[in-house]
């Protein structure tokens, strides 16, 4: 079973090495803030979506995060006056609730309202059930984001969506073709070429590994006498 949110986030700063310090950073508290977080959200009804490093747990192993990504409609982000706005543009606000760190991608750009809309799944972390996005859902948001990633020089980045999606690939059978489908209506045509180029590498990488595998069966070593 996944582990709680909270637990997830716990954890991602606390092993995070670049947190390591004299003072290590205070996360204890941070359980009963997410706790916080989702009481809110349900109370007040408010439309979500999770997204990003922790829905991905829900699916795949070994990611690391330490902040907690949703899509939502800019209106309901005014029902929550608790999250601090430290910084925004038309499609994604950046903000705190108490320490936390929350990313939020916003409905009015429409492959956000998209996948908030119609790739949706009820998934539990820990004793909680939350509506998180499937597999299909972040493996467009991953696509979507990565030309810009590319303009930006965020190779750091790059390399880390990247792995989600070879992540997903492997566990799961997704249907690119239909997904790009769908990316169409949402970026320029060169875009979405580098894209299925990308898709193409990632999948000749699956391939490659299945047939490591299959090599490295086949010349299995005795045990030792």
């Amino acid at each position: 079973m996944t582990s709680s949110i909270g637990e997830i986030i716990h954890n991602g700063i606390l092993f995070d090495m670049k947190n390591w310090s004299n003072e290590s950073p205070d996360v204890n508290h941070l359980p009963g803030t997410v706790s916080q977080l989702f009481n809110l959200l349900d109370e007040r009804q408010i439309d979500y979506l999770l997204v990003g490093g922790v829905a991905l747990l829900s699916y795949i192993e070994g990611r690391n995060t330490q902040d907690i990504d949703f899509i939502l409609a800019r209106n309901d982000l005014e029902a929550i006056p608790e999250i601090s706005i430290l910084e925004e543009n038309r499609d994604f606000v950046r903000g705190s609730f108490d320490t936390l760190q929350i990313d939020l991608l916003l409905t009015t750009n429409t492959l956000f309202k998209l996948v908030r809309d119609r790739y949706t799944a009820q998934r539990q972390f820990g004793n909680q059930v939350v509506s998180c996005a499937t597999v299909e859902g972040l493996l467009l948001l991953k696509f979507f984001a990565l030309p810009s990633l590319y303009r930006q020089g965020q190779f750091n980045k790059v390399t880390i969506y990247e792995n989600d999606i070879t992540q997903l690939l492997l566990n799961y059978s997704v249907d690119l073709s239909e997904l790009f489908k769908v990316l169409a209506n949402h970026v320029i045509s060169t875009d979405l070429q580098e894209l299925q180029n990308t898709a193409t590498d990632i999948q000749t990488r699956i391939q490659r590994l299945y047939a490591q595998r299959s090599k490295f069966e086949a010349t299995e070593p005795l045990d030792n006498q």
